[in-house]
């Protein structure tokens, strides 16, 4: 599944050839994926121009005058600009054309999500999908006092309070693990005995960890390209995750592979205790 590099990778990507531009047409080749499309959405966005791209957590924003178009990817979506004219193929499900070329979203498995939120509604940070998100881990009120702070009650382990996503959003399971090790802390431990001091180096490592990921255009996950139909090359770079079995690059101690809440942890036993 896409995580927060991901998708801040395709939000970049995409930008410079949306920004500013108008929405000429809408195409639809399905009634929905994960939810139904806005019905109304080819006479919602023709003739009005994108301001601006955002992006929450792992949904994509595109913001209009009237309103805020929410874009999540699902297991296996992706988003690619192509030139106007470009047939679709399977799972081809939505075009935005904008000028001589278009926006296209292909999603193998229709978990992905294609959503209107109009600004007479409100702020979007207030659709019902968002405002439950806790704070962006690149952003400023990311900070270890908020983690050591809203963990006290928290007898969960630190990576499964890390994946819930209500104190600090996008942290998923590949970088979850990855932070963890960097930080030297065992992804078993529960959250509310973590010092201000260890969360401390959490939050860099959490920082350091997406803010390189995103740099190296995200991981090589199975079903990830980005708008330029190339995948990241983060993988290279993992400490832990899916290594299990192989010797830590720091210590040479084997990593071990556990299930926490149905997702695999990696870790070693030797630098996170």
């Amino acid at each position: 599944m896409p995580e927060l590099p991901e998708v801040e990778v395709t939000r970049r990507g995409v930008t410079p050839h949306l920004q500013a531009k108008t929405v000429s047409e809408v195409v639809l080749r399905r009634s929905g994926l994960r939810w139904p499309f806005p019905s109304n959405l080819p006479d919602l966005l023709k003739g009005e121009t994108i301001l601006s791209t955002g992006r929450r957590g792992k949904y994509l924003l595109l913001n209009f005058a009237h309103g805020t178009l929410l874009i999540h990817l699902g297991m296996s979506g992706h988003l690619r600009i192509l030139p106007a004219l470009t047939p679709a193929a399977k799972h081809d499900h939505i075009d935005i054309v904008v000028g001589a070329e278009l926006l296209r979203m292909h999603d193998p498995r229709r978990f992905g999500a294609v959503l209107w939120h109009a600004a007479i509604d409100g702020d979007v940070a207030t659709h019902p999908l968002l405002r439950g998100l806790g704070v962006e881990p690149l952003e400023a009120q990311f900070n270890a006092q908020l983690l050591y702070r809203q963990s006290r009650q928290r007898h969960a382990a630190i990576k499964q309070v890390l994946l819930a996503g209500d104190i600090v959003v996008g942290v998923g399971n590949i970088y979850a693990s990855e932070s963890l090790f960097k930080a030297r802390i065992n992804p078993k431990v529960a959250a509310d005995r973590i010092s201000l001091a260890r969360y401390t180096l959490l939050v860099a490592a959490i920082q350091d960890t997406l803010a390189a990921a995103i740099e190296k255009g995200g991981s090589t996950l199975r079903d990830f390209v980005g708008v330029d139909g190339k995948s990241g090359y983060f993988q290279q770079s993992y400490f832990v995750y899916d290594r299990c079995g192989e010797p830590c690059r720091i210590c040479g101690t084997t990593i071990r592979q556990i299930k926490q809440g149905q997702r695999s942890s990696f870790y070693c036993v030797n630098c996170q205790k």
